[in-house]
């Protein structure tokens, strides 16, 4: 069988066409990144720490990216801060507790000169299955999403219980 020279070659070649097949075939159809467009919204996904209790959360689309932080959390409130690498031109953020709920938005307020970091004290979620809703303006484009709370409490292997 090894001594076939056509055998030979078609072992040789075939993963070759292989690899050049796979990238060939996601060149045809795979979607092209394009630049955010003025007045268009776009869906922030949030990464895994926001499903873990980190006490952070990240979400993002593309090189939009923003990072929320839970400061505090108590029965009257909870705090959260929010930075982002772009000046943002606003922020909305509600708790709600399932996707069909609208919640009550609430402005957070900018501490810093540049409109890159946010406050906001958010009635606190009764369960981890609460959802954050965020929803950010870069320069007339709108970023929305949302994440489970169960990144509010920042608990280690080391916190005692």
């Amino acid at each position: 069988m090894f001594k076939n020279k056509h055998f030979i070659l078609a072992v040789i070649i075939t993963p070759v066409l292989a690899v050049i097949a796979y990238f060939g075939v996601d060149l045809a159809v795979s979607e092209k990144p394009h630049a955010a467009k003025k007045g268009e919204s776009y869906k922030l996904i949030s990464k895994s720490n926001c499903r873990y209790t980190s006490g952070l959360c990240d979400m993002e689309n593309g090189e939009f990216k923003i990072k929320f932080r839970s400061e505090s959390l108590s029965q009257q409130g909870w705090e959260i801060s929010m930075t982002s690498k772009h000046a943002l031109q606003g922020v909305i953020v509600s708790v709600v507790a399932n996707e069909s709920e609208q919640g009550q938005p609430i402005d957070m307020v900018s501490n810093d000169t540049e409109n890159r970091s946010w406050v906001a004290t958010l009635p606190p979620p009764s369960s981890k299955d609460y959802l954050l809703r965020v929803a950010t303006e870069l320069d007339g484009t709108l970023y929305y999403g949302d994440t489970t709370t169960e990144f509010v409490k920042y608990e280690t292997l080391f916190t005692d219980k």
